[in-house]
């Protein structure tokens, strides 16, 4: 069972997003907190498997929330829930360490699919908000032009790192490939090694400021 813990002050989302969960078979609401203060004491007593941690949250938001935990637990695993595609909240969170970011709208199938992935230690990135975050960051940063760090991957990486742009997970990019998974997830690993990113949101900022993917 993957064991969620929920972080969102409105009571009634939680309430829907336990509902859904809950109907997938393999995932359980471990525990529920209002704000991002309670999500860091749940998160250090419950140990989830998954944090699904909104942004916006009154005393301590999401971001913080989420610095914390990553903090006393490296390995954890925070998945941000977002209202609006263009919310400022979100580069930060993925800053701080989370492992992905969905919007609240998602159907409930991408919901309970976004859990599975990052429980399995893969990065989300939700395609509906990634390429405007990233445009929004390419804009404010001088600078942006050919990468060299670019020029060390293989035809087949750099196949990979433009899926990896589109916010695709590593199932989804070995089913596009008609690759395994497995060799799915050993490009991705190539390639934020060659680049030198840290993880794959560093990669997607790379991909975009050197024009390897663009908003088109």
């Amino acid at each position: 069972m993957i064991r969620v813990l929920l972080a969102d002050d409105d009571s009634l989302l939680r309430a829907g997003v336990r509902v859904v969960l809950g109907a997938a078979g393999d995932i359980e609401v471990a525990g529920e907190a209002g704000d991002g203060l309670r999500a860091v004491e749940l998160a250090a007593t419950l140990n989830p498997d998954v944090v699904l941690m909104d942004v916006r949250m009154p005393g301590v938001d999401g971001v913080e929330a989420t610095r914390r935990v990553v903090a006393a637990r490296p390995d954890a695993r925070v998945l941000v829930l977002t209202t609006f595609r263009h919310d400022e909240y979100v580069w930060g969170a993925l800053r701080a360490g989370a492992s992905g970011f969905l919007l609240k709208r998602a159907s409930p199938e991408r919901l309970i699919d976004a859990v599975r992935v990052v429980a399995a230690g893969d990065t989300l990135l939700d395609p509906a908000i990634t390429r405007d975050l990233v445009e929004h960051f390419v804009r404010r940063v001088p600078g942006a032009g050919d990468d060299p760090r670019l020029a060390r991957l293989t035809d087949r990486e750099t196949q990979v790192l433009r899926l990896v742009a589109q916010g695709l997970s590593n199932a989804e990019i070995a089913e596009l490939l008609v690759i395994a998974e497995s060799t799915a997830k050993t490009h991705v690993k190539r390639v934020l090694a060659k680049v030198d990113a840290r993880d794959r949101a560093q990669a997607v900022v790379i991909a975009y400021r050197s024009g390897l993917v663009t908003a088109d």
